[in-house]
């Protein structure tokens, strides 16, 4: 009996035995043939970090490849929480916030997360990573970035724009040319020791892929002539805000655009939201006598005037309906040349009254206002123009000297730039191409004709109308020796809260020269400019820095006799 119970126990042992190693048999090869990679995943993770790897971001070239933003080699400081005693990490706190300047409560919270990799200060001058280094503590390291950097300044600031922190545009070219200048990260895994030291090794290296590079049709050495003649007006003239465009009248590029405020593309921070403002493209105002233009290539293209008929300007004053219109200078009669000349407004709506709404409202349509450019630039408005059927018995009297309407300067320096290209419409824009990283161009952006607002006969005239404004009318200030110069000045109030403010006007000049052989065309526009706010006092002299150091320059670069119109 008791020899069956010592058998039985001995079974029972040896089969529990036989169970065990049959069940941790198969859980083994459970865990090395089905699990195998889910565990091999979990102790690499333990050991080995994804790391992006950023792309060079593509560079910003003037229309002659003179570099407007480009990245240069910087240092970014990240830490590994995770091998960091608490003394380190207390060291670390007060060291870092007196060297890199960061806030102490900032550290403790990125010190005190149980990860691995959590980023402390990036984009660092190697100096201050030099100084980081030399601090020596544990769990700090480095990773070789890029940052973006604009070698001018606020050169240009409203048409580049500017990129962050992670090389994304935020605004300008930066942002809206962002998929073609961004590039595609690659990616890294950072293997380290148990002692969580890097090995230096990479495994699943994916290269980046770097950005693709911008060629505008900006001229940094005319968008310096514009940006400093503007900085002298807005010297002496005190306004509120100011801009001002240049274009090449045949192709509609944009040679230089500039406004008042402005900022510092290295030092975004400081800037303000009016500052950024693309004044240009993004304010509308009313015009005023500058809108005269469309006024009188209404007329003559209609043929209901000549250029010597007689207009009799009421020695001043003028009613329509319940609304008086005075001119500056009171005028008895008048050609219809120096109407515009010496700008009379009375003159002006005498002409507009023989005319009508419809023809006014056409002629508006056909210089594109009440529409937005398309430029290749965010933030642009569209401006309004009132139809016929919208006006009030007064409205005859006022579109047709620029008000009642909102414009922007972009729109108005594209209509007299179809003037002085004997009547045609053509886009605007400031990229000319985009190339790879082989100089390769994979697109480009050519002229593109909008369309014929009036004849080139009538635009011919019109160009001699605007010749004599410059040569006896209102804008003597912009002449230029030697070179003929047609132009349209225009003195508006400003509205502010609804009505018409007091002693607040806008100042505009634009024109085009040489007349004779249109090459450039340009608008100047001061808002709230004191004391003087005429514009052919404020403005015109403005215009006439730019324009005379525009035409020097291009007549002495050394790449051709039209240097505006070089081709990649």
């Amino acid at each position: 009996m008791q020899v069956r119970k010592r058998v039985f126990r001995f079974t029972a042992v040896f089969l529990g035995l036989i169970i065990f190693l049959l069940v941790f048999s198969v859980k083994l090869v459970l865990i090395q043939v089905f699990k195998s990679d889910h565990l091999a995943s979990l102790a690499d993770k333990q050991h080995a970090h994804l790391i992006e790897i950023e792309p060079i971001r593509g560079s910003i070239y003037d229309r002659n490849h003179r570099p407007l933003a480009f990245n240069v080699s910087v240092y970014s400081l990240y830490a590994n929480p995770r091998i960091m005693s608490e003394e380190q990490k207390q060291e670390a706190v007060e060291k870092l916030s007196t060297v890199l300047k960061l806030d102490p409560e900032f550290l403790k919270d990125r010190l005190s997360r149980s990860k691995y990799f959590v980023w402390i200060a990036r984009k660092l001058s190697q100096e201050l990573a030099e100084d980081v280094r030399k601090l020596k503590i544990t769990g700090l390291s480095f990773r070789k970035e890029s940052k973006r950097f604009y070698p001018n300044g606020s050169l240009a600031a409203h048409i580049i724009g500017f990129a962050g922190v992670d090389n994304r545009g935020l605004e300008g070219l930066e942002l809206q040319y962002d998929k073609y200048l961004k590039g595609e990260p690659g990616h890294s895994r950072i293997i380290k020791d148990a002692r969580q030291r890097e090995l230096l090794i990479e495994k699943n290296f994916l290269p980046p892929v770097d950005g693709f590079h911008l060629v505008l049709t900006i001229d940094e050495t005319i968008q310096y002539i514009a940006e400093k003649a503007l900085a002298n007006g807005v010297e002496k003239f005190h306004p509120k805000g100011a801009s001002v465009i240049v274009l090449d009248t045949r192709t509609g590029e944009i040679l230089a655009l500039a406004n008042y405020p402005t900022y510092n593309l290295d030092d975004v921070s400081s800037s303000t939201l009016e500052s950024r403002t693309n004044r240009a493209i993004s304010y509308v105002y009313e015009p005023g006598s500058v809108f005269k233009i469309i006024t009188a290539s209404a007329a003559l293209e209609e043929r209901r005037f000549k250029e010597s008929d007689i207009i009799f300007c009421e020695n001043g004053e003028y009613r329509i309906a319940n609304h008086t219109l005075t001119d500056h200078r009171p005028h008895g009669n008048l050609t219809f040349r120096e109407v515009f000349g010496f700008s009379s407004n009375i003159g002006t709506a005498k002409i507009a009254q023989k005319l009508g709404p419809e023809i006014i409202y056409k002629y508006g349509k056909r210089f594109r206002f009440g529409r937005k450019t398309n430029v290749d630039l965010r933030g642009e408005v569209d401006g309004w123009l009132k139809k016929p059927s919208q006006w009030s018995k007064t409205t005859i009297g006022a579109i047709p000297i620029g008000y009642e309407i909102t414009v922007t300067p972009l729109q108005l320096v594209s209509a007299i730039a179809a003037i002085a290209n004997e009547g045609i419409m053509v886009k605007p824009y400031v990229v000319k191409y985009i190339k790879d990283n082989h100089d390769q161009i994979i697109k480009s952006y050519e002229p593109q004709v909008l369309g014929r607002a009036i004849s080139s006969d009538t635009a011919l005239r019109v160009k001699d109308i605007l010749v004599g404004v410059v040569e006896y009318g209102t804008a003597k200030n912009a002449q230029i020796k030697g070179v003929k110069v047609a132009g349209k000045t225009g003195t508006a109030r400003k509205v502010v809260n609804g009505a018409y403010a007091q002693g607040k006007y806008y100042a505009t000049f634009m024109g085009f020269a040489p007349a004779d052989n249109p090459r450039l065309a340009a608008i100047v526009v001061f808002d709230e400019p004191k004391p003087y706010y005429f514009g052919g006092t404020v403005s015109a002299p403005v215009f006439q820095e730019i324009m005379e150091n525009s035409l020097r320059y291009l007549q002495s670069s050394e790449q051709d006799s039209y240097a505006i119109r070089t081709t990649p």
